[in-house]
């Protein structure tokens, strides 16, 4: 079992950054795949980020490439995901969450999801 604890979000104008971080803790962290979700009331969760268990490959959401970079360092069991030229589009709860199947990260989703944590609420005023 893996408790992921996210933290780094808050209020932040258009234009801004922030650094949210994802801890986990329970189990072995470094041979799973790590994604940050994002969710709006009213929406469907959505994925933004994602890495490989080895770091060596990553995906982004269209809606936040060349904005967002995620990261991780397993020595320290965390995923963090940079998030630069923030929109008040990116206005969401962000959650981490963390897959043990080995699937390859471009087929994550939602439903593929093992592990999640309870999310960080991002704010981004225009």
């Amino acid at each position: 079992q893996i408790q992921l604890v996210e933290s780094g979000g808050g209020l932040v104008q258009a234009g801004g950054s922030l650094r949210l971080s994802c801890v986990a803790s329970g189990h072995t962290f470094n041979t799973h795949a790590v994604a940050w979700f994002r969710q709006v009331p009213g929406k469907e969760r959505e994925l933004v980020a994602a890495i490989s268990w080895a770091g060596e490959d990553t995906r982004e959401a269209d809606s936040v490439k060349g904005r967002f970079t995620i990261s991780r360092d397993n020595a320290k069991n965390t995923v963090y995901l940079q998030m630069n030229s923030l929109k008040p589009e990116d206005t969401a709860v962000y959650y981490c969450a963390a897959d043990s199947s080995g699937v390859l990260i471009k087929f994550l989703d939602v439903s593929s999801m093992d592990y999640w944590g309870k999310g960080t609420l991002v704010t981004v005023s225009s």
